[in-house]
């Protein structure tokens, strides 16, 4: 089990803090025949859009064909990789595929795109005094919020076996409180660049994988 990610939005809706911890997955290689199976979507790089299999998913990028490392989406002489897998001749092929990290700008839309879905869930809950949404379930993650008083969201994205999180959100608060609101030189709503909130913030959520990764162990056993 994992936490996957930690997000911190201030009122107005901006992103003031990211904590990625992913575990870094291996490179996943995979021979392939004609016709390819795969449908891809042209951005920076090629990713999966369409053709998902065990181990290469939807959003996965296209790093390498036959071993040689891809320049954006452009193989060393110059083609394009699109044009090379649409050529019966060229195969069987083997492609390497990886998955992407979330760029800066990512993270600013979807922390952006969060508020303002949790604003329209909040008008249109019939419940008075609605606290908004909570948790986001979906196949392979869930979105937990943890919203406060003053207006500040704070994420986290985990595993959905992942047990504790309600506990880890207020954990997260609370490090927030002691370590970037009492510290005299950071201005609030503002993006949180305090090293002592780093460490105790990777400490709670190391702390959160442990605790869960024991009590699956002892379940197990």
């Amino acid at each position: 089990m994992t936490i996957f990610s930690v997000f911190i939005i201030n009122k107005a809706g901006g992103l003031i803090y990211y904590l990625d911890n992913s575990p870094n997955k291996e490179p996943v290689q995979r021979t392939f025949t004609y016709p390819l199976e795969l449908k891809f979507r042209e951005g920076e790089r090629l990713t999966v859009e369409f053709g998902e299999q065990a181990d290469v998913k939807v959003g996965y990028a296209l790093v390498s064909v036959n071993g040689e490392a891809l320049s954006g989406k452009v193989l060393a002489d110059g083609r394009k990789v699109v044009d090379f897998l649409a050529e019966e001749s060229n195969y069987p092929v083997t492609l390497e595929f990886a998955r992407p990290k979330v760029s800066a700008n990512q993270r600013i839309m979807l922390a952006s795109m969060f508020h303002s879905l949790w604003a329209i869930a909040s008008k249109l809950s019939p419940a008075k005094g609605s606290s908004g949404i909570e948790v986001l379930e979906a196949e392979s993650f869930e979105l937990h919020c943890l919203h406060t008083l003053t207006g500040l969201k704070f994420l986290v994205m985990a595993d959905p076996r992942q047990a504790g999180v309600d506990s880890l959100l207020r954990k997260i608060y609370e490090v927030y409180s002691d370590y970037a609101m009492k510290n005299p030189f950071y201005s609030l709503e503002m993006p949180v660049r305090c090293e002592l909130f780093d460490i105790h913030l990777q400490k709670a959520v190391e702390q959160a994988d442990r605790t869960t990764a024991f009590m699956s162990t002892s379940t197990t056993s």
